[in-house]
């Protein structure tokens, strides 16, 4: 008997409680409003997001990076390519993902044609590089 009062207590403080959230107001000062509008219009203006690629090659030779990356693009006509100079390596990377998952996916497809590539974090990804589902 206690137990179905206790039950009915605890549903009657549930159901009060969850009615008073109905009604909750937030009020901001105006030095926070603006600060916030600043904030939304900084990261509207940001061109770059961080990101993930799949690193295919590191070389210092030129000529096999050009080989890699012709071959890359026959054997994967739908997956954007593209090197990166960072001396003395020259870096062949495919994709652009917001999320490592994603990224690991085309790591997974990749992985039989090119063994040993990995992932590379990469902070400068534009918006329109961004690659749908493989």
């Amino acid at each position: 008997m206690a137990r179905f009062l206790l039950l009915g207590l605890f549903l009657v403080l549930g159901s009060l409680t969850a009615g008073a959230q109905k009604s909750v107001f937030f009020e901001e000062d105006p030095p926070i409003g603006d600060m916030m509008a600043r904030f939304a219009e900084a990261n509207k203006a940001r061109t770059y997001m961080p990101g993930w690629r799949v690193q295919v090659l590191a070389t210092p030779d030129r000529q096999r990076l050009e080989s890699v990356k012709q071959s890359f693009q026959y054997r994967y006509p739908s997956i954007p390519v593209d090197w990166v100079h960072s001396a003395p390596y020259y870096k062949l990377r495919a994709g652009a993902f917001t999320t490592k998952l994603e990224a690991l996916r085309l790591k997974y497809i990749l992985e039989r044609d090119y063994p040993g590539i990995y992932l590379v974090r990469d902070d400068a990804i534009r918006p329109e590089e961004l690659v749908g589902n493989y």
